[in-house]
């Protein structure tokens, strides 16, 4: 038996990255899935966003481990999209057990200088956007009758300030507050809400032109190795970032029930970056 073997889980953002790290690891340990991603480009952000053909590649990587996945395209801003989408999986697949409030956009720029486009489109993806994750799931996990487990993802950056980061900051501190809040209502239901925080991770969100420029002005075309240099720095343990599988064990372990009592809390899995 996996440890959450026979569970559903409703995970945002998973085309790429940490979302679909998170959706094979919960489906190695038995879970089906219900996965979502926008696969489009946000105006603001300045880095290539996931497609469909990522989301299709997840549904592939699922299928794989002998797992059923309900597969939608939609953007966590619109709730009505959300709604049918998590409908859809849980008519199809029976349940709904776990949710992945995962979703986000990373951009970068002092406060005085992010435009009401950037301020925006980050707090609504970032803040909103996890709300409308929780919000369609809500009354499925209720009618179940089985409880459930909400992980929200926040950042280190929801647990400290980070200059140039400003409507990040601000986006996942919110989240924080919301998970808490969460948590205090939906304990009567048995339903618990947590949230993670990530150092950098190894994806595509960090390892593109934009990012390096902000890490690395000083160099023209800088490497991949000069930029784990400067990435280092932010932890404690020596390492340059972490891997999307690292945060999908920190969410597993919460998803499953032997986390069945953990409810509330914040969780790192940052190399030591908050203790800094």
């Amino acid at each position: 038996m996996g440890r959450v073997e026979g569970k559903v889980a409703f995970i945002t953002g998973a085309a790429r990255g940490q979302g679909r790290s998170h959706a094979l690891r919960l489906a190695e340990e038995g879970a089906d899935i219900i996965a979502v991603d926008i696969c489009n480009q946000v105006g603001t952000v300045k880095y290539p966003m996931a497609t469909s053909e990522d989301l299709q590649q997840t549904v592939k990587d699922v299928e794989a481990l002998d797992r059923r996945i309900v597969a939608v395209e939609a953007d966590v801003r619109d709730l009505s999209a959300l709604k049918a989408a998590v409908d859809q999986g849980v008519a199809e697949l029976g349940r709904l057990d776990i949710v992945c409030g995962n979703a986000g956009i990373a951009g970068f720029g002092p406060a005085d200088e992010l435009t009401d486009e950037e301020w925006g489109d980050m707090l609504d993806i970032n803040l909103t956007g996890v709300w409308h994750t929780a919000k369609a799931a809500i009354p499925h996990l209720k009618a179940g009758g089985n409880g459930g487990s909400i992980i929200l993802t926040s950042s280190t950056a929801g647990l400290m300030a980070i200059e140039n980061l400003a409507h990040y900051v601000a986006a996942k501190h919110g989240v924080v507050g919301l998970m808490r809040a969460l948590a205090l209502e939906l304990a009567p239901d048995m339903i618990r809400v947590n949230s993670v925080h990530p150092t950098s991770v190894n994806t595509d969100m960090i390892h593109n032109s934009a990012t390096y420029k902000l890490f690395a002005p000083d160099l023209d075309s800088p490497t991949r190795e000069q930029i784990g240099e400067r990435f280092r720095t932010l932890n404690a343990l020596p390492i340059d970032w972490v891997e999307a599988r690292d945060i999908s064990n920190a969410v597993l372990f919460l998803a499953s029930d032997e986390a069945r009592y953990i409810t509330g809390v914040t969780l790192p899995v940052d190399a030591g970056s908050t203790t800094k």
